[in-house]
């Protein structure tokens, strides 16, 4: 049986920026509000001040937002390299042979309509490859399906989710929460133009905008993998261009006001604060228990965690209630990250399996 030990420091790679924000009162005309109130809240917010820019100028802006510590571009459909502002595609035959600019909405379903063409909070920067073999189909969840291999991310293949039977695109795990939150945005921002969009994730309205299944599904993203450090700095990257945000990684529960179990309830604003003092409470311990984490806070804790490999590989997620838990960490021999998240805050304590 291998044994956990603990070790008690924060690694630098997840503190640096990780309790970056929106500015003091720019939701608080939110405030208040519930449901649809409070979508159309938000949708004003984000809205009001955005700043478009040109389709061409998405590539200067993932020049800042969409880059690894490395310095190349970080591509959510695949694990190819590439600095940024080279090889992107005009051509392409094969995995890794540029990148170009993937809407995670597709452009079909909004008639290539702009701002949303060139709103860099939903185009991302990905495999020419990749991106042509998701073409215009929804994002979902299948079982086989075609991968092209390689370096590539994603498959795709027939809808084993509840409620829809089509032909989906299932991202790789550790970005599904970062597509639901970039559906939750756009349906947000755009909120006055989803009746007349297209495309079986919507429900061509204005509240809940999200299909049925498309809500269960991206719920269940959002909850399974939490706002990453990523995502914190690639929201502060295109609000430095765009001068708008996105809410639901600032404010990771307004998904929950507005589509899932707290909706009909009143949002006050988050507790922000409050999240970033009880994840620094929160401790591992030694324990008798082989096998297990005992992560201790001082005050009952509602906290989700994604535990990852040292290559930033999501080996296991879930939520921890009260304020002693215990978390079956079965892993090979090696150093591993937990990182937990409340609200809008991160905190991530580094252990080691021997």
């Amino acid at each position: 049986m291998k044994r956990i030990t603990f070790l008690s420091f924060v690694i630098s790679l997840f503190c640096t920026s990780i309790f970056a924000e929106a500015p003091a009162g720019y939701y608080t005309n939110a405030k208040g509000k519930s449901k649809e109130a409070l979508k159309t809240a938000l949708s004003s917010i984000i809205s009001s001040n955005y700043k478009q820019w040109s389709y061409d100028k998405l590539y200067t802006i993932y020049a800042e937002s969409d880059v690894t510590d490395e310095g190349k571009v970080w591509d959510m459909y695949s694990t190819c390299t590439w600095t940024p502002g080279q090889k992107k595609c005009g051509s392409y035959k094969n995995v890794c042979d540029c990148y170009n600019r993937e809407h995670s909405i597709p452009q079909s379903w909004f008639n290539e309509k702009s701002p949303m063409k060139s709103d860099a909070f939903h185009v991302y920067p990905t495999d020419g490859k990749v991106n042509g073999q998701r073409s215009n189909y929804p994002f979902g969840e299948c079982s086989g399906g075609t991968s092209l291999g390689g370096k590539a991310l994603g498959r795709l293949g027939t809808s084993t989710f509840s409620g829809y039977s089509g032909k989906v695109f299932e991202p790789d795990d550790q970005y599904k929460g970062d597509f639901a939150r970039t559906y939750f945005y756009f349906v947000t921002r755009y909120q006055n133009q989803m009746s007349s969009m297209s495309g079986d994730s919507f429900a061509k309205n204005t509240y809940p905008s999200l299909s049925k299944w498309s809500i269960d599904l991206f719920l269940k993203w959002h909850r399974q993998d939490p706002v990453s450090q990523k995502e914190i700095d690639r929201n502060e990257a295109v609000y430095s261009f765009q001068q708008n945000r996105n809410p639901f990684i600032d404010h990771p529960e307004l998904a929950e006001y507005i589509w899932g179990n707290k909706m009909g309830q009143v949002w006050n604003g988050g507790t922000a604060l409050n999240d970033q003092l009880l994840l620094q409470e929160v401790v591992i311990n030694s324990t008798t228990q082989k096998g297990m984490l005992h992560l201790h806070a001082e005050e009952t804790a509602n906290i989700t965690y994604t535990i990852y490999s040292m290559t930033g590989v999501v080996m296991q997620h879930g939520q921890i209630e009260g304020s002693d838990n215990y978390i079956p960490a079965r892993f090979p021999q090696g150093i591993y990250i937990i990182q937990l998240q409340a609200g809008g805050q991160t905190k991530a304590l580094k252990f080691a399996v021997q």
